[in-house]
């Protein structure tokens, strides 16, 4: 008993230490931090009164082609089309990517429920596997691994023994902002004959080698929800190198409506997902405030680190040294052996007023995915246990 109560009171004080040094990073006055909101400096409104006053509100417009050229151009892509949402685009790249009905993707299981269920949405089957605690992206030596022992290759193409299903694709995610170890996992995917397709949705902004992510895969997606970087309220996009596939997705995404003046004639069955015109008028303006956003969450991100200087129960997660992250969301990571400490933080941080986040559960945990394939997931399931997202926002280190 004086041992359980002694490990009780220790783990008090260490979440109490926790809380103040989060709060020790947050400008003074503040009763209520969220995680990750959106704010709106620049000229998002003048654009959004030009939609109003012009009536061009919907699908066509204007700000749909300035907001595509203009994230391109950040991300150093020949083509990018504004979709309706993040799950949308990974979507759509997964199917024009040529990822067929019952051919299994290879993602991690640590992410955000969107990565599989765009793959469920395409037709295929998400096949989950682990993470690397250096970039808590897939790790590839541990990908290597499970494919040497479950896929054979034949006639061309790699499949599971298993399942007997063709794996077609493998789509990394960096995940809150982090880059993946992409030259590594692409040349596994050399090896076995995989699509890559980079899920980029969490990284605008962020670097691997130099090179933006999003760049990084002849097809890649981004998010623009209301917690992203940059928001457009909701909607994404698809990044494409190649100028056919861009005019596909294009005609796809716009109800594969051929061009005429007047007359609504279609060639096959497409999707209306298309980003509305009074969305990317938003997104442009948030997109111009990019490089400064960036900045400040360099130095949110710094702060955090310097707060837990010294801390033993916790640290400040680092890139790795071929990355430059973003810093969507900055996470604290319990060391091991203080997973007890995961649900004592979140708890005691909310009634600081402190929105802090577990990591999403697992995809392999939640009930639709139990019966997956999947390799060992040892990693994943110790990380879970571990991550702390901190309140990220731009805002919380003005200069």
């Amino acid at each position: 008993m004086m041992s359980f109560v002694a490990r009780s009171e220790g783990m008090a004080d260490e979440t109490c230490e926790i809380v103040a040094r989060i709060r020790s990073v947050l400008p003074a006055g503040l009763d209520r931090v969220a995680l990750h909101e959106p704010r709106f400096g620049g000229r998002e409104r003048e654009y959004l009164n030009n939609c109003i006053d012009t009536g061009w509100v919907s699908y066509a417009g204007p700000y749909v082609h300035q907001f595509e050229a203009a994230l391109a151009q950040a991300c150093e892509v020949p083509h990018a089309i504004a979709v309706s949402s993040g799950t949308v685009a990974l979507q759509i790249a997964l199917t024009t990517a040529g990822v067929g009905t019952s051919d299994e993707v290879l993602i991690p299981s640590l992410t955000f429920v969107a990565t599989a269920n765009a793959v469920v949405h395409a037709g295929a089957v998400p096949h989950f596997v682990d993470v690397d605690e250096k970039t808590l992206g897939i790790d590839p030596a541990a990908l290597s691994a499970h494919l040497a022992s479950t896929a054979e290759r034949r006639d061309g193409a790699t499949y599971n023994k298993a399942t007997g299903r063709r794996i077609a694709a493998l789509m990394p995610v960096h995940i809150f902002g982090h880059p993946c170890d992409m030259d590594a996992l692409d040349a596994i995917a050399v090896e076995f004959g995989l699509t890559v397709i980079e899920d980029a949705t969490e990284a605008l902004g962020s670097r691997y080698k130099g090179k933006p992510c999003g760049s990084l895969a002849p097809l890649s997606a981004l998010s623009f929800n209301g917690n992203k970087l940059v928001t457009t309220g909701g909607g994404g996009a698809v990044l494409v190198n190649d100028n056919g596939v861009a005019d596909r997705i294009r005609h796809l995404t716009t109800t594969a409506k051929l061009p005429h003046r007047w007359a609504f004639n279609h060639d096959e069955v497409g999707w209306n997902f298309r980003l509305p015109n009074i969305n990317a008028a938003v997104g442009l303006g948030q997109l111009e405030q990019l490089p400064g956003a960036l900045a400040a969450k360099e130095r949110l991100w710094r702060r955090y680190i310097d707060a837990f200087v010294g801390f033993s129960a916790a640290r400040v997660f680092q890139d790795a040294r071929f990355a430059e992250s973003n810093h969507w969301l900055v996470a604290l990571i319990l060391e091991r052996g203080s997973e007890p400490l995961l649900e004592s933080v979140l708890a005691a941080t909310h009634e600081a007023g402190i929105m802090t986040r577990p990591a999403w559960t697992p995809m392999h945990l939640l009930p639709m995915y139990r019966d997956n394939p999947r390799s060992g997931l040892a990693a994943t399931e110790s990380l879970a246990r571990r991550i702390v997202s901190l309140p990220s926002s731009p805002f919380l280190a003005p200069a």
